[in-house]
C-alpha cells in the first residue's frame, strides 16, 4: 500500500508523533478506508527510513485509541467501526478554461430519460439467441494461452482480419482480402478515421436527412459542413447531390436500411451514386450496420461489391448482430485509405483489444454467426409481426416503415399528431420512445417517433406497441373534439 507519509526530520517534532497524526488523518480522511490492512511494521519502517520500534509504539499508541484493529497472525487493520469525518472543501478554482473548444458536443438523441418500464430503444440487440456454451468455447480457446508479449497490427487480428474477409465474401457478395480489412472499435471509431483522412475544416459531406445523429456529429468535428440530402422510399435522392464545384467530398449513406426511416437504396440509385462518385472523384462511406438482419425481401448488393475497386468504404459491425458492448467493427477500403486508416489507428489507440478480436476470430471463422444471423432472423421476426399487429388498430393514424428490415422501424404519424406530445404521453405509462425529429437536420417533412425493438422480449414489444397505440388513439381523439 502507498500511504501518503511524509516524516519532517527538521520540524522539532517528534518523528512518532508525525506517524500517528498522519495515519489517524488518513483514516478520518478516508484515504485508509475501514477494514484496510496496514503495512507490517517492518515494511513500513523500511520504507519510511526509521527504527521498528518507532513503528510498532506509534500502533500501538492507535490501538489504544480504537483506530486499529488486530487479527491474529494477519496483521494490523484500520477499525472497521471508525467514522469517516467530511473531507475539508476545496476553494473553488478560478479558471478560464481557455483551452476548452468554443463549441460543446452535441448531445445525441438516446431516448434514455426517467426509466421507463419499456423502452423502444434503438441500437439495442437481443443476447438471449447467443448460445452460452458456444460464447464459453470462444473465450475459452483465447484463455488457454497468454496473450502476446507485443503489440498487435493496428490493422486487426490477422485471423479476424481473414475471417471477416471470407464472411463478407458469402454473406455479402464483397470480395475482399484479408489485408483489405481494418478492425475499429465500431463504426463510429471507423467514420472517425475516415474523416481524419479524407477531410479538411470546411470540406462538404453529403448525409442523408434525416440520419444518424453519431456519424454526423463525429463528421461535424472534424470540420465537416453537412450538406442534408434528402431521402425517400428509395432511399437517399441521389440526384439531389450537388454536382460540379459544389460536389461534396464525401457522402455518407446507409443503403440496406436508411438510418432511422428504414428505407432500401435501390438498385438503380446505388448504380447512380456510384456513377457520381467516380464522376465527382468522392468517396462514398457505406455503412451497413443491420444488413444481415432482412424479412421479407432479397439483399442488394453492397455498394462495395458493385464499385469493383472503387470509392467506397465499407463499414460492419458486430454491435447488431452480438453485442454493442463488444466495441469492434471494422472497414473494407481501396488500399490508398486503408493504408491511411492503418497509420492512424495506431496513433489513436494502438489496436483493438486483441482477446476480444481473437474470440471473434473464432466465432466468425468457426461458422458460429452465420448460425446465430439465422436464429436473430427468426426471433426479430417474431417480434415485428407482434409490433405491425399490435399497431394495426392505429394504421389510419401512424403508419409504420422500414420493418422489411433491422432492429427498429419508425412510425409516421398523421400531420395533425404531435410527435412530441405522444412520447410524454406514452412515456407517463412506462413506455419510451424516441421522436424522429432528433435525428434531422431540418424539421422532418412528417412528424414521426422511432421504436427499436431489438432488446425487448417479445411480450413486451406487444404490450408496449398496444400502450403506444392506444396513446396515439387517444391524442387523435381529443384534437377530433371540440
Amino acid at each position: 500500500m502507498d500511504l501518503p507519509l511524509r516524516l519532517d526530520r527538521a520540524s522539532g517534532e517528534p518523528l512518532q508523533r508525525q506517524l500517528v497524526e498522519q495515519l489517524r488523518a488518513a483514516m478520518l480522511g478516508g484515504a485508509l478506508s475501514a477494514g484496510a490492512r496496514l503495512p507490517s511494521t517492518r515494511a513500513l519502517a523500511r520504507e519510511l527510513g526509521v527504527s521498528r520500534n518507532l513503528v510498532v509504539a506509534a500502533y500501538d499508541e492507535l490501538y489504544a485509541d480504537g483506530y486499529v484493529e488486530g487479527r491474529h497472525g494477519s496483521g494490523t487493520y484500520v477499525a472497521r467501526d471508525l467514522p469517516v469525518l467530511p473531507r475539508p472543501t476545496q476553494p473553488p478554482i478560478r479558471a478560464s478554461f481557455r483551452w476548452l473548444r468554443a463549441a460543446e458536443p452535441p448531445e445525441l438523441p438516446t431516448g434514455d430519460g426517467p426509466a421507463c418500464a419499456i423502452a423502444f430503444r434503438l441500437g439495442q440487440p437481443s443476447v438471449q439467441p447467443l448460445p452460452l456454451d458456444v460464447w464459453r468455447s470462444v473465450w475459452r480457446a483465447v484463455t488457454d494461452r497468454l496473450p502476446p508479449s507485443e503489440y498487435a497490427p493496428p490493422g486487426g487480428d490477422p485471423e479476424l482480419r481473414l475471417a471477416v474477409a471470407r464472411y463478407l465474401g458469402r454473406a455479402r457478395g464483397l470480395p475482399c482480402r484479408a489485408e483489405d480489412v481494418v478492425i475499429t472499435a465500431g463504426a463510429i471509431q471507423a467514420i472517425d478515421l475516415i474523416a481524419q483522412t479524407a477531410l479538411r475544416p470546411g470540406d462538404p459531406v453529403g448525409f442523408e436527412e434525416p440520419g444518424y445523429p453519431a456519424a454526423r456529429a463525429v463528421l461535424a468535428a472534424r470540420g465537416a459542413t453537412i450538406v442534408p440530402i434528402p431521402v425517400d422510399d428509395d432511399g437517399l435522392r441521389v440526384d439531389q447531390l450537388p454536382r460540379g464545384q459544389a460536389a461534396p467530398l464525401l457522402v455518407y449513406v446507409t443503403p440496406s436500411h436508411q438510418y432511422p426511416l428504414g428505407a432500401r437504396l435501390s438498385f438503380p440509385r446505388r448504380l447512380a451514386l456510384l456513377e457520381w462518385a467516380r464522376e465527382h472523384d468522392s468517396l462514398i462511406v457505406e455503412d451497413d450496420y443491420d444488413s444481415e438482419i432482412r424479412f421479407d425481401a432479397p439483399p442488394l448488393p453492397a455498394l462495395a461489391a458493385l464499385a469493383d475497386g472503387g470509392p467506397v468504404a465499407y463499414i460492419g459491425t458486430f454491435s447488431k448482430l452480438l453485442s454493442p458492448a463488444l466495441r469492434i467493427g471494422y472497414v473494407v477500403a481501396p488500399p490508398p485509405l486503408r493504408q491511411r486508416l492503418e497509420r492512424l489507428k495506431r496513433l489513436t489507440d494502438y489496436h483493438t483489444s486483441w482477446p476480444v478480436q481473437r474470440a471473434l476470430a473464432a466465432f466468425v471463422g468457426s461458422g458460429h454467426l452465420e448460425r446465430h444471423v439465422r436464429r436473430m432472423r427468426r426471433e426479430y421476426a417474431r417480434k415485428r409481426a407482434a409490433l405491425a399487429g399490435a399497431l394495426a388498430p392505429v394504421a389510419h393514424l401512424a403508419r409504420p416503415v422500414g420493418l422489411e428490415a433491422g432492429l427498429h422501424c419508425c412510425l409516421l404519424l398523421r400531420p395533425d399528431l404531435d410527435p412530441v406530445e405522444v412520447a410524454a404521453r406514452a412515456r407517463e405509462r412506462g413506455v419510451g420512445i424516441t421522436t424522429l425529429a432528433g435525428y434531422a437536420v431540418r424539421p422532418p417533412e412528417q412528424p414521426g417517433v422511432l421504436l427499436g425493438y431489438g432488446g425487448l422480449s417479445l411480450a413486451d414489444v406487444e404490450r408496449g406497441a398496444r400502450i403506444l397505440a392506444d396513446v396515439i388513439a387517444r391524442v387523435a381523439g381529443e384534437q377530433q373534439t371540440p
